[in-house]
């Protein structure tokens, strides 16, 4: 099945990515890679999901929050391609961002939430290399900010 139509059966929104906050591009294309700048978790309202995860949200908020930003991506992407996933080959690369606790240590399980994403619409070739790091903090207090690079066909 291709992207596009996976898009569809999953019932995501990708009609509203959001514009860079500061002064940078939302996309870069060089060669066949695709390199996206870091989104964060909008909610369909356009308001941001914000907390420290192990304080303020739980591992399966942070899940879901970077679910959210895995949205934010595919419809940037969806943007920068001109309307359509299909040009995508395969996920290459996330870097996954947590906001938490110093003592907090499951930031893979809640990148989990972007990367089961991926995988869900592309497949095996939703599957990538992936860095999940936590941090002291993030813009806007949000909780989880995630970076991708994407190989087109």
């Amino acid at each position: 099945m291709c992207a596009d139509a996976k898009v569809e059966e999953l019932g995501l929104d990708l009609t509203h990515p959001v514009g860079p906050i500061a002064n940078y591009v939302p996309a870069v294309t060089t060669g066949k890679l695709v390199y996206l700048s870091g989104k964060g978790p909008n909610q369909g309202d356009g308001s941001l999901v914000t907390g420290k995860v192990g304080s303020d949200l739980s591992v399966d908020e942070g899940y879901e929050a970077a679910r959210l930003v895995g949205i934010q991506l595919l419809a940037a992407l969806k943007e920068h391609l001109g309307g359509s996933l299909d040009g995508v080959n395969r996920i290459v690369k996330l870097l996954g961002m947590v906001n938490c606790t110093p003592d907090f240590g499951d930031q893979p399980k809640v990148i989990n939430g972007c990367s089961d994403l991926l995988v869900s619409v592309f497949g095996e070739n939703g599957k990538h290399a992936r860095s999940a790091v936590g941090m002291g903090s993030l813009p806007g207090a949000i909780p989880v900010e995630i970076e991708m690079i994407v190989e087109l066909k």
